[in-house]
């Protein structure tokens, strides 16, 4: 292990997720599915246009096809026909003419410029063209503008979003070759936790972590094996892990991988598989864990709610992703200043909650959530960006410059 500034033992973060993605595997399975079931899938193939988009010379807008040469002595043309989206001219505009035509409509091959109606007036069967343009192709989209045939349009690894299918249709294709959805087995542990709409005990807290993180894991399209809430017993946890290693490509468990007496998770993972790291230089957070389990991997969230949201994303999220075949997604970091006092002692990489915006002078700007406590989820509601405080940094003063995270798709 690392030493990493104050906190001897500590990996860097950056040291953990090079781990991550070095000892997860892509999936290899390939399903051919219909193009509008493949929202939030990962390509497994090159996308390649089998048409020009547009597929002919259109017009960008409503008004008149012609012959620019055509108005060099003249400011009056016969009008010759129209052409309608879905219904274009037939043959070549008779020279000296022009046509009518509406956006998207096919412009005939004798034409070269399409003159906006608002610079036009008609009388009878004439049109008076008020303005010219200053040159050939004014208003005209031309074809494979937008795409070119044999163009790749996505590459493999490419996460499909709904623009996307947009794009897609447009070039005609019905089915796409896609990885298959990974499976994620998910579990919390710890005999305190109720499910909600449980009567408390003493001593009792409700079951957050999981519904977060499933969450979480619902955005990225993974297929998820819900398992539950187990108790601090050893026996359940070892028959847990075994089901869930049959079941999921990744077992992901909250709770149970500090130092605490019934911390038992890092323990029966060592027994039925091996722990590759443990402890990261990160806050919050530290307590995170991840091993190989037989047939998956394995990552072990630490108890308090906020450490297990901010290490499931910004761990657990880059290796699952990775595991699905898709292309790094980073996350937008951008400069802001920050209007409140932030405490901050060096050793580890601090993931503090923020709300940015921009004021009136067109600045970004940050302030702190409050309260920066792991068990204080709120802090993460609030939020809309992690303020990201390096190692060695310290406090840090209001006006000074600081790193703002925007919330990715797993969080907003």
């Amino acid at each position: 292990m690392s030493d990493c500034c104050s906190a001897p033992g500590l990996m860097p973060l950056e040291e953990g997720l090079s781990r991550l993605i070095n000892e997860t595997s892509v999936v290899t399975d390939i399903e051919r599915i219909g193009m509008s079931s493949c929202l939030d899938r990962i390509l497994a193939d090159d996308v390649v246009s089998p048409i020009n988009v547009p597929s002919h010379n259109n017009s960008a807008m409503d008004g008149y096809a012609l012959r620019l040469n055509d108005l060099e002595n003249n400011d009056r043309l016969p009008l010759a026909g129209t052409s309608l989206a879905g219904h274009p001219f037939q043959g070549e505009i008779p020279a000296g003419h022009c046509i009518r035509i509406m956006t998207g409509a096919s412009i005939p091959a004798s034409a070269d410029t399409v003159i906006m109606q608002e610079h036009t007036e008609a009388s009878d069967a004439n049109i008076q063209f008020l303005k010219k343009p200053a040159k050939k192709g004014s208003n005209v989209r031309l074809a494979g503008e937008d795409v070119k045939e044999g163009q790749t349009v996505f590459s493999t690894g490419h996460r499909v979003r709904p623009q996307d299918l947009g794009l897609l249709a447009s070039l005609g294709i019905p089915e796409l070759n896609v990885y298959r959805r990974i499976k994620v087995a998910l579990f919390s542990t710890g005999d305190e936790l109720k499910l909600p709409g449980e009567a408390l005990g003493l001593g009792d807290i409700y079951d957050s972590n999981r519904f977060a993180v499933k969450a979480m894991l619902s955005r990225l399209g993974a297929e998820i094996v819900d398992l539950g809430l187990l108790k601090d017993d050893p026996d359940d946890l070892r028959r847990a892990f075994a089901e869930a290693d049959k079941l999921a490509d990744a077992v992901v468990t909250s709770g149970g991988v500090s130092v605490g007496d019934a911390d038992y998770v890092k323990d029966i993972l060592n027994e039925v598989g091996h722990t590759s790291f443990w402890k990261l230089a990160i806050k919050p957070g530290k307590p995170f864990a991840f091993g190989k389990l037989p047939g998956s991997v394995f990552f072990g969230l630490p108890g308090n709610p906020v450490s297990a949201t901010v290490t499931f994303q910004q761990l657990a999220i880059p290796a699952l992703l990775h595991m699905m075949g898709a292309k790094p997604e980073p996350g937008v970091e951008l400069k802001a200043i920050c209007r409140t006092v932030l405490k901050k002692q060096p050793g580890r990489k601090d993931f503090q909650r923020g709300i940015v915006s921009t004021n009136a002078d067109g600045q970004l700007e940050v302030v702190t959530t409050g309260s920066q406590g792991s068990g204080i989820l709120r802090s993460m509601s609030m939020a809309n960006c992690y303020i990201v405080l390096p190692t060695s940094q310290s406090n840090v003063n209001a006006g000074e410059i600081v790193t703002v995270q925007m919330f990715d798709r797993a969080l907003f």
